[in-house]
């Protein structure tokens, strides 16, 4: 008999809870898998199609940001193990972030599906656990910024098509963007989130309209390197053009994101960089309200 209880005692044990490493590349991940499924969104992959792309889908992309758990938590680990930012900190976050995206190639036989949110996501989840005790957005995203600046001198020297492409244009591209604390999150995506949400206008209308808000005004360079200028000028104005006819949430924006829709689609311009930001801004959107209860103490 008392062999059945104990047995059933350890059946009956709690789980160890998550570390905080684990929890916030939780949210990471979630943030990727929450912007994948987000519909409708312009020319991008949702619940509905492929979008513009011809060599990804749905599941791919939930593969994708599942593959990429290991390397958020190793950079969170580092970042509580190092303690601050320094040069040690954004060599090791280089290699991690390296290491995360071959095992995204490797899931994903080769497609790129995430190689800007392994950026901005990996240094926003490192900037969090740098500081426990401020998880709020003008914090983590000063932090990242802090430690974008800092040169990793093992990065590869092949550049990237959205460095190739921000080059040609004078386009600010992801790099710039983590660099300055990415201001399309915090100024434009973040208070769009918060407005529609406070007018009543539902979740998913308020993420698509945090979409649309980073989009009216981001040199996306995926979009630069599909369709070039006009591609870029289709896209912001065609954006500006939904929150201007009341959001997606209403029948008039509803249709003008249709129409842009169909624009994009037609110039094979997908604004992936776009996407990238908006898994970023619900992100952070989420950390305080999810760890800041848990973390103000320790």
């Amino acid at each position: 008999m008392r062999a059945f209880n104990v047995a059933f005692d350890t059946f009956d044990a709690a789980p160890n809870p998550a570390s905080l490493a684990e929890r916030l590349a939780d949210l990471a991940v979630d943030a990727l898998i929450d912007e994948a499924d987000l519909s409708p969104k312009p020319a991008l992959v949702d619940r509905r199609s492929s979008g513009a792309h011809t060599d990804l889908h749905l599941g791919l992309m939930h593969a994708s940001a599942l593959s990429l758990w290991p390397a958020f938590k190793q950079m969170a680990d580092a970042a509580m193990a190092i303690g601050e930012i320094n040069p040690l900190l954004r060599l090791t976050i280089g290699r991690l972030g390296r290491e995360g995206e071959a095992a995204m190639m490797r899931t994903t036989n080769g497609v790129n599906t995430h190689r800007g949110a392994i950026w901005a996501l990996g240094l926003l989840v490192t900037a969090a656990a740098l500081d426990r005790r401020d998880l709020f957005p003008e914090g983590v995203s000063r932090r990242a910024g802090q430690l974008a600046l800092i040169e990793d001198r093992h990065q590869p020297s092949n550049h990237s098509h959205g460095q190739a492409v921000a080059q040609k244009y004078g386009a600010k591209g992801a790099r710039e963007q983590a660099q300055a604390g990415f201001p399309a999150v915090t100024q434009t995506g973040l208070p769009q989130l918060i407005r529609s949400r406070a007018a009543g206008h539902g979740e998913q209308n308020a993420r698509l309209d945090a979409l649309l808000a980073i989009m009216t005004t981001l040199s996306d360079t995926c979009v630069l390197y599909r369709a070039g200028e006009e591609g870029l000028h289709a896209m912001q104005h065609g954006a500006q053009r939904v929150l201007d006819a009341g959001g997606s949430a209403t029948l008039s924006g509803r249709r003008a994101l249709n129409q842009l829709d169909q624009q994009l689609l037609s110039l094979n311009a997908s604004p992936g960089g776009a996407a990238d930001l908006l898994a970023a801004c619900l992100f952070i959107d989420r950390l305080e309200p999810a760890l800041g209860d848990e973390t103000r103490y320790i």
